[in-house]
């Protein structure tokens, strides 16, 4: 797989002291950064899907006129977790 490199990253000298001393022991600010950017990468994902998810659910119930009470949703919800 071909590796490709990310844009530099210009912060304050007051930031950049922090993060140097954020870092692990042998742990390089590449890592670092590639790290915190994967972290990332997962919540934002969901995020969008989250999204798509309710936007298509809405315009579903608009077609179709159906509708659900919100209390009842939360209950079904409450039932679930009482579940686990």
């Amino acid at each position: 797989m071909k590796n490709t490199t990310l844009p530099a990253l210009r912060v304050s000298d007051g930031f950049g002291h922090q993060v140097e001393q954020a870092l692990g022991e042998g742990e390089t600010l590449s890592a670092f950064i590639e790290e915190a950017v994967r972290h990332e990468i997962d919540p934002r994902r969901a995020r969008g899907e989250f999204l798509a998810r309710g936007l298509e659910s809405a315009r579903s119930a608009r077609e179709t006129g159906e509708y659900y009470p919100a209390q009842s949703v939360l209950d079904d919800l409450d039932r679930l977790l009482t579940k686990q």
